[in-house]
């Protein structure tokens, strides 16, 4: 009898052992599960703009992202003001870009939304800036962003964080500045208001401006 307790006693041990393991595993599952989508979830983007010729030089795709607290009046994306508007950005969205990116009549990738340089969303795409920039060096990369690089994206500034520095050194050229409506100028070069700059860096060339239209003269 006290054999029989005994083995039975250590039966009952192993069954609550291996309870625990399997427990344990199913935990960690859950866990891991969260962490995931945490970061699936941490960056939404609204619309990838293939053939895009207005946001930049020659033909480019274009990512939109979700996101911005400028809220500057006449927005034409005025949707994407909301962090949680569009869908999850992924690893699987990146492999996208990269993809329409190799044919060679594309010039380029241009980032905007949304506002890319909002803290909450630099994390991710000074990844996926990396990424173009280590597998595809030919190709050039433009930012629209309503933070000025003088001031709101230097060390200090409003929205400098630990990825600014790494984000900027892979942009070629950042158009900077909010949107003002009432300085509107449909003769100005990839932007919208007269305040707004095309600021090339690292050496890059920028496109040069179109010459202002000379006004009509009927007595001439």
């Amino acid at each position: 009898v006290k054999s029989f307790s005994v083995q039975e006693s250590a039966i009952s041990q192993l069954q609550k052992r291996l309870c625990q393991v399997f427990l344990d595993a199913g935990i960690c599952s859950i866990i891991k599960g969260i962490t995931d989508r945490k970061e699936t979830l941490s960056m939404n983007y609204a619309n990838i703009k293939e053939f895009d010729i207005a946001d930049g030089p020659g033909v480019r795709i274009s990512l939109f992202v979700s996101g911005c607290r400028h809220h500057c009046k006449g927005c034409f994306n005025s949707m994407t003001w909301d962090f949680n508007y569009g869908q999850p950005y992924t690893e699987e969205t990146t492999e996208h870009i990269l993809s329409l990116l190799k044919p060679p009549y594309i010039q380029g990738f241009t980032l905007l939304g949304g506002e890319p340089f909002e803290p909450e969303n630099q994390e991710v795409l000074v990844k996926v800036l990396k990424r173009i920039r280590e597998e595809l060096p030919e190709k050039d990369i433009w930012c629209y962003t309503g933070y000025t690089y003088d001031v709101d994206l230097c060390k200090g500034g409003k929205v400098f964080t630990p990825y600014t520095e790494e984000m900027l050194s892979y942009i070629d050229l950042l158009v900077d500045g909010e949107y003002v409506e009432a300085l509107h100028d449909v003769t100005l070069l990839f932007r919208g208001s007269s305040n707004q700059r095309l600021i090339p860096l690292h050496g890059y060339e920028a496109p040069q401006e179109r010459p202002k239209p000379v006004p009509f003269d009927p007595a001439k």
